[in-house]
């Protein structure tokens, strides 16, 4: 199938493509990479010296989430409207639907970017992973997407191409699948400007936000990039792409299959069974249209591997496609239970989350803007050899990085499991784990210094480019006018008849994408017996609710898991296994993704209010080795409960049975019980006479309130 095909016509028409929106975009995909890595590269360091946890916006478990944002919106983000505003154009044979559009488009992603920036570090979250913005900048995000996909689909109405290629099919799919998903795990009520609490909660709200996490790495992070690489990749090799036919079932069968596989993401969690059973079998046939687009392309360099030995642009892409193609395998295996039981919450996970990031799409992204940039410039790149740098500079810094994670995460979980002939746990002390991979995390944060160096150097090649060059803003170009949509011939192929109707292959997606999405979710939603109550469970008091409230603004839930998996090993370690009824007023979830340190769920009474009071003071005091940076600001920030009566009514709107009225009960029910915990605190040497008022005593009620609802049956003794 070859790309940039023109019909045949007696007269052309003149128009021009639109390179200054390209050129944003790719200056913007450049800068917020830069800042994005640098964030990571920090919160990587920490992890080594927590004495880089300098204050209190720049702690891992705030900048976590801004690195993660900043790549996967502000990097990858932009990185995707650079491909599509240069390659849509092209391959339509137009120029965008609207000039305007664009530039909002643009303008608009950057406010959002940077509200994320300025929002983040000040403790201003969900708590939910890739998708921790507050509601107002959730608004945001959609009509800005909207925007972009009426400038998308105006194009696509004035093309002069007839048959759509199949770049643009990923592209649409990307487009209303990432709108479902938006929509649907934004669902939230609330509070204030900056506050509000999700419609589902417990279990539900963790299947509902990995529906979305998982799939906003399927539809962000790859199927757009698949677009990108379906355009770009033959156009750099000057190869028609090797299977039209591939093409084809790649993408059907991917996003079919995608949007069902979130649930492996919560393995022996308290989600229903059949949930993850489902996620399992659906990740496993995600190997096949995965591999098929993988090898679509890179047999598409057949006949071209000459180019490639010299060409940095190709190079960049065929690491690219084969990062792809790893992490497309290594993500099915990690979905079987038997290799889930050894990675999840461990750093096995991260590794393979970044062979993805920095491989494919960091990669892909290099390549795209070597190709880009000096083209619309009119010039060629500055320095072949600084792009060749910059190649192994980012090749060796993915497996430096990746390698010491996968490393690490074998480590943990072999320690987390050991048993003593005794039968008690080898590695009792958790901290004993941690400190075992402190020279892994210090090879990976070498390897992301090593990937950051290399951007810096691509992004002095590229200022060198343009400098040399002049921006052809409006790129003259000529095309036959569209015809008539054609009868369907005789012989030809079906898929050719869909290809000529956007609409209809829009509508075909969203059916597709639809239906893994509603089979898992609105069962888990609907029917009230796969979330059963437990009786003892109770809300959580006002002071408590403001403690966990504090618990999501510090991310804590960033290193602490809330979820005690049915293994041996976990209830000898933390206790009772988790119930998904004990979470029916949780909202949102915390049941994490990473143990940093260990799970949470079960520390109510485990310790003294005082040794939580000394934690937060100073982790080493308590305990020694730990990587935990000090939070004295809890000590010292009086609790702001202005807001206190506003969520108690907007608990009660969302199911939690608190009584009629209690709203304006709450603060003082709030104040006898900080006093009752500041008294506790007093009577151990904690010298406050303002304690009660401390943001501190409502983390120690939050934290002694964990898994209390639930009491693990006393032994039965036998009677000699």
């Amino acid at each position: 199938m070859m790309i940039d095909g023109t019909s045949p016509a007696t007269s052309l028409e003149h128009f021009s493509y639109d390179n200054k929106i390209v050129k944003y975009f790719a200056y913007a995909t450049s800068f917020w990479g830069l800042i994005g890595m640098s964030v990571g590269l920090l919160a990587a360091l920490q992890m080594v010296f927590p004495a880089l946890n300098f204050t209190a916006e720049t702690t891992f478990g705030r900048i976590r989430p801004l690195h993660t944002n900043a790549a996967i919106f502000a990097f990858v983000g932009n990185g995707i409207f650079m491909g599509v505003y240069y390659s849509l154009q092209r391959l339509l044979k137009t120029r965008m639907f609207s000039d305007k559009l664009s530039y909002v488009h643009f303008y608009g992603w950057q406010l959002i970017i940077l509200a994320a920036a300025l929002t983040l570090p000040l403790g201003i979250t969900t708590s939910k992973e890739y998708a921790e913005l507050e509601w107002p900048i959730d608004i945001g995000i959609a009509l800005v997407w909207i925007i972009f996909g009426i400038n998308m689909f105006g194009t696509i109405a004035r093309r002069r191409e007839r048959h759509l290629y199949v770049a643009i099919w990923f592209y649409i799919a990307t487009w209303v699948t990432v709108t479902v998903l938006h929509v649907g795990n934004s669902l939230e009520l609330p509070v204030s400007l900056w506050k509000s609490y999700p419609l589902f909660a417990g279990v539900q709200d963790a299947l509902v936000q990995w529906w979305y996490g998982h799939n906003a790495v399927a539809f962000f992070l790859t199927t757009p990039y698949l677009g990108l690489m379906y355009y770009f990749l033959p156009k750099a090799a000057n190869r028609p792409v090797f299977s039209y036919r591939l093409s084809i079932i790649h993408f059907w069968a991917l996003i079919f299959i995608y949007i069902w596989a979130g649930p492996h993401h919560l393995l022996y969690t308290s989600l229903p069974t059949w949930a993850q059973s489902l996620g399992t079998v659906f990740s496993i046939m995600l190997i096949a249209p995965s591999w098929g687009g993988m090898l679509n392309g890179l047999l598409t360099l057949r006949g071209a591997w000459d180019k490639v030995r010299i060409d940095p642009v190709l190079k960049m892409m065929v690491v690219a496609v084969t990062a792809y193609g790893m992490a497309t395998l290594e993500g099915p295996l990690l979905s079987l239970k038997s290799v889930n039981a050894i990675s999840h919450y461990t750093d096995w996970t991260v590794g393979h989350v970044h062979v993805g990031t920095l491989g494919w799409n960091g990669m892909l992204t290099f390549g795209v803007l070597y190709y880009i940039l000096p083209r619309i410039f009119g010039t060629q790149l500055y320095s072949r050899k600084l792009a060749n740098v910059h190649f192994w500079m980012a090749t060796l810094g993915v497996l430096f990085y990746a390698v010491p994670l996968y490393w690490a995460g074998w480590t943990q979980s072999a320690m987390w499991k050991q048993f003593l002939p005794e039968g008690i746990l080898q590695y009792g002390n958790f901290l004993e784990t941690v400190n075992a991979i402190l020279p892994m995390y210090a090879m990976r944060a070498f390897g992301g210094a090593v990937y950051v160096a290399g951007v810096v150097l691509m992004i002095y090649n590229l200022i060198r480019t343009v400098r040399q060059g002049s921006l052809i803003a409006n790129e003259g170009a000529a095309a036959p006018p569209l015809e008539a949509s054609p009868a369907g011939h005789r012989g030809e192929y079906w898929h050719r008849w869909i290809e000529r109707r956007p609409v209809q292959l829009l509508v075909g997606a969203t059916i597709v994408v639809l239906i893994g999405g509603l089979a898992e979710v609105f069962p888990m939603v609907m029917v009230e017996s796969n979330v059963p109550k437990i009786e003892a469970v109770t809300p959580y008091s006002p002071l408590e609710l403001e403690g966990r409230d504090l618990y999501i603004r510090e991310g804590c839930n960033n290193c602490h898991s809330q979820m005690i998996r049915p293994f041996r090993s976990e209830t000898a370690r933390y206790g009772q296994y988790s119930m998904s009824g004990e979470f029916i007023y949780d909202r949102p979830h915390l049941w994490g993704s990473k143990r940093t340190g260990p799970d949470l769920h079960r520390v109510g009474g485990k310790y003294l209010d005082s040794w939580h009071y000394q934690h937060m003071q100073n982790p080493q005091s308590t305990s020694p080795g730990s990587i935990m940076p000090p939070y004295e600001w809890l000590l010292e920030r009086k609790l702001d409960i202005s807001d206190l009566p506003a969520k108690i009514r907007t608990l009660q709107t969302l199911g939690t049975p608190y009584p009629t009225g209690y709203a304006e009960r709450a603060v003082a029910d709030l104040r006898i019980q900080a006093k009752d915990i500041a008294n506790n605190l007093r009577e151990n040497g904690v010298d406050d006479p303002e304690l009660e008022q401390k943001e501190i005593v409502a983390i120690i009620a939050y934290l002694q309130r964990l898994g209390t609802d639930i009491k693990p049956k006393p032994q039965v003794k036998l009677k000699k």
